[in-house]
């Protein structure tokens, strides 16, 4: 079923966004068990991220060879477990954290490459750079900071059944991204469209989604949170 399941996926992406870019698909493996995410690989996903540090830590060495993604929130305090042991970060959402990212990598004379995440809805639950503050963020970090690489953006759209909000977010983030590219900064990613509005993403721009339930079904929290 798993393998059925992604590959309906990769086919249904294989036509590209809206204006003909590959769509990357990553595999948010948040819960899952080593052996269901190197089931995912071997049905042909190639990368794969977890949401949680903890989580990273126990699996990322069980793993088939694949592309690993850090896709949840990151305290400064945890960057020490992610930076410069996964190809992306997509969640950077303040400069304080930049700053703990460039300096670990400065330390290992490496250069970590990241996103910059945008809070698209706005939402006080959620964290990012509005979209004010984006183009000041991005100037500032990339000037700065010299042993990371922005890659793009992220957003993690609002919970809303109302698709045309959706699409009209979605296209403010386009807008932002293309701006920035059109300033000078050589973006590849925008991170954007989850399990239940990925398609509204690709619609509008997104050319890299983050499935979980999409591809694994619904998790089984129990006790655990």
């Amino acid at each position: 079923m798993l393998k059925e399941t992604i590959e309906k996926v990769l086919r249904e992406i294989s036509r590209g966004n809206n204006l003909g870019e590959k769509i990357t698909l990553v595999a948010a493996t948040k819960m899952q068990s080593a052996e269901t995410i190197n089931a995912a690989i071997a049905s042909g996903v190639e990368v794969v991220a977890e949401n949680k540090v903890q989580e990273f830590r126990e699996k990322t060495a069980l793993l088939s060879p694949c592309r690993q993604h850090f896709i949840g929130h990151l305290q400064t305090n945890k960057v020490k477990y992610i930076a410069c042991k996964v190809e992306l970060i997509h969640s950077v959402d303040s400069v304080r954290l930049a700053q703990a990212i460039n300096d670990f990598a400065a330390n290992r004379n490496a250069v970590q490459d990241i996103l910059i995440e945008i809070n698209a809805g706005g939402e006080e639950t959620k964290s990012g750079f509005s979209f004010e503050e984006a183009a000041a963020a991005v100037k500032e970090i990339a000037e700065n900071f010299k042993n990371i690489r922005i890659k793009g953006l992220m957003a993690m759209l609002p919970e809303s059944d109302d698709k045309e909000y959706l699409a009209n977010l979605c296209d403010k983030m386009r807008a932002l991204y293309d701006g920035l590219i059109k300033d000078g900064y050589p973006f590849t990613y925008l991170s954007m469209g989850m399990s239940g509005d990925y398609k509204t993403a690709i619609a509008h721009g997104s050319n890299m989604i983050r499935l979980g339930t999409a591809l694994f079904g619904k998790r089984n929290y129990g006790g655990n949170n």
